[in-house]
């Protein structure tokens, strides 16, 4: 599944079509597709996972899942789900999730709650964070409400900056370390931004999927930890178990 910062990748890539105005629309998205033929773009966005189309009053959402895809100018071999084309130009979308939401944006989604936002808000996160002192960080961190486009890659390499152990009760971590963890959420993901840009994520890994801690050689667990049941990658003797 997509995680915050390639959404903003595709966001930046399909800018150029900003502006322009789409000559037809098809596709099995159960959407009204004449609703969109002949609407120029307003605008492109993104909330964490999520994906938006903007027109003057309404929006269309997409959202990848594990699956889902996209592509420009020349289509897959196979039927898309949502596919916008222009005068000169296509793009395509795949097995993705696409609905239609009509009113602003803003009245819909938390915009501070994006780690990806200039709007996010530090302290307003760290201050959901502490409404759940019995839930496991590993689980918190993935909650979209509070950190908005971070998903497991991005749980797993902040949790390993900031030294915490993923089954920490969120309520016996010190507030030094979950500021940390509220820091580290927002600046590993422009990490991540940098890296996926230049094809080198993978090789930045400290510890997500790898077998000893690229940095410092030492063992990494892999276990499905939390409610979530999501696979947490730690270091024993570098991440400290808070309970």
């Amino acid at each position: 599944m997509p995680e915050g910062p390639s959404i903003v990748i595709l966001k930046e890539k399909i800018s150029y079509l900003k502006n322009k105005i789409i000559s037809e629309a098809s596709g099995y998205a159960e959407i009204d597709m004449e609703a969109l033929s002949h609407k120029k773009i307003l605008d492109f966005k993104s909330w964490g996972k999520h994906f938006f189309i903007c027109f003057n009053d309404f929006s269309i959402r997409i959202h990848f899942g594990l699956f889902g895809s996209y592509q420009f100018h020349e289509p897959k071999k196979v039927n898309p789900k949502l596919a916008l084309h222009f005068n000169n130009d296509d793009v395509y979308f795949y097995v993705c999730k696409i609905e239609r939401l009509d009113g602003p944006l803003e009245e819909k989604y938390d915009f501070t709650a994006d780690v990806m936002s200039e709007d996010w808000d530090a302290a307003k996160a760290l201050k959901k964070l502490k409404h759940f002192p019995d839930s496991q960080i590993a689980d918190v961190l993935l909650d979209q409400q509070i950190f908005s486009g971070v998903g497991n890659i991005i749980k797993n390499e902040v949790l390993y900056r900031a030294e915490v152990h993923p089954e920490s009760l969120v309520g016996k971590i010190p507030s030094a370390r979950l500021k940390t963890i509220v820091e580290e959420a927002r600046e590993y993901s422009f990490d991540f931004l940098k890296w996926k840009k230049a094809d080198q994520l993978k090789k930045n890994f400290e510890i997500y999927t790898r077998k000893a801690t690229r940095s410092t050689g030492k063992p990494v667990i892999k276990k499905d930890t939390g409610k979530s049941k999501r696979s947490s990658y730690f270091s024993v003797a570098e991440q400290k178990l808070y309970k």
